[in-house]
């Protein structure tokens, strides 16, 4: 087939994702599973809201807020990557891609610190149905933070304008992830 063949034929709209089909099964599949999750902690929450309203003021609010704009930034910087690469700029796509794997563990380290004073609190998984979802589902999304660090060292390394693209697709799913949390753990009244 000629290019110019190539170019006339129509397209599908599986042909027009960015990326890899498998990586797209993959972030949908994770997808449904955080909304499963969520509509579960949804359903929950509405036979008790007065003991999930409780349960969320133990909450830090600004942190949850601050590693917010950590991996809104972070996404950020792995797609200004794939523009990088694409245009040739393979060592600031690079830096772009460690920045944004340096951003991912700061977001742990919040995270961590935030899960951290909960135990110390005596707060556990058993303490209330709420604390059961919050680390259930944030630390199902930290276990993706981890995931996409690796995956971003990954295409890092074989920085090829298509690697990064797939790498930044898992990690954009990352951030969504956690722009729906975000508001229903820690600000939902």
């Amino acid at each position: 087939m000629t290019e110019t063949q190539a170019r006339t034929e129509p397209r599908n709209a599986l042909d027009e994702l960015p990326g890899e089909l498998l990586m797209w099964v993959l972030i949908v599949s994770e997808l449904l599973v955080f909304g499963a999750g969520l509509a579960a902690f949804l359903g929950v929450r509405i036979s008790d809201p007065s003991g999930f309203a409780e349960a969320q003021d133990h909450l830090h609010r600004t942190g949850a807020a601050l590693n917010t704009v950590v991996l809104i930034t972070s996404g950020f910087l792995a797609a200004r990557a794939v523009h990088l690469r694409r245009n040739g700029q393979r060592a600031v796509a690079r830096r772009h891609l460690i920045a944004a794997m340096l951003l991912g563990g700061i977001f742990l380290w919040i995270k961590g610190g935030e899960f951290a004073e909960k135990v110390a609190q005596g707060i556990g998984v058993e303490t209330h149905p709420f604390f059961m979802f919050y680390y259930l589902l944030t630390g199902f999304h930290a276990a993706h933070v981890a995931a996409g660090i690796v995956i971003l060292g990954l295409v890092a390394i074989w920085d090829e304008a298509h690697t990064i693209e797939v790498g930044a697709a898992f990690w954009h799913m990352v951030d969504l992830v956690w722009v729906l949390l975000f508001p229903v753990i820690y600000l939902l009244a």
